[in-house]
């Protein structure tokens, strides 16, 4: 019982945490982030979604989360049809190819280089650093290799998965 308490309490803990950190310039990049991969036939971006990564231990990648990982977007194939359920997918087991975090006021940077870390041991191919107060992207085709992008270009490209977004529209208002 006393178990169930704690656990409880975390969890708790972890939600109030997750509220703190959502601000206004977070949720327009995330929205409009959203809403330019909706033109893009080739992928489907899905928004806060849970996923399983039981198959590693984020200890190792001090990674503060236990038993789920939350990305602000994930970016999978579209794949057609999509199989129907009789219930909803409470936490995925297949992984995104692409894991978009944007960097609100109260997260650290390396807290999401942890998440990073976790993510291409599960095969995500491609991870996105998108910091709306500064207005750029960085993008990481793994920890060693990455490029950051400003309002100064015209563009966000992400080589491995060959994705052009315009980077004025990321963050405009």
């Amino acid at each position: 019982k006393m178990t169930e308490l704690v656990e409880f309490e975390d969890k708790g803990h972890q939600d109030e945490e997750a509220k703190e950190m959502w601000s206004l310039n977070h949720g327009i990049a995330q929205a409009n982030l959203t809403a330019l991969f909706y033109n893009d036939e080739r992928f489907r971006a899905i928004t806060e979604l849970s996923l399983d990564p039981s198959q590693i231990d984020l200890k190792q990648f001090g990674v503060k989360a236990k038993d789920e990982l939350i990305p602000d977007i994930c970016l999978y194939q579209k794949k057609e049809p999509r199989p129907k359920k009789a219930r909803d997918i409470m936490k995925m087991t297949e992984m995104p190819i692409v894991a978009l975090e944007i960097l609100s006021p109260k997260q650290s940077i390396d807290d999401i280089l942890a998440k990073f870390e976790a993510y291409f041991a599960l095969s995500v191919k491609s991870c996105w650093l998108v910091a709306p107060s500064l207005e750029t992207v960085t993008v990481y085709a793994n920890m060693a290799d990455y490029k950051s992008f400003g309002t100064h270009e015209s563009e966000v490209i992400d080589e491995v998965m060959d994705i052009h977004l315009p980077i004025q529209k990321i963050f405009e208002w």
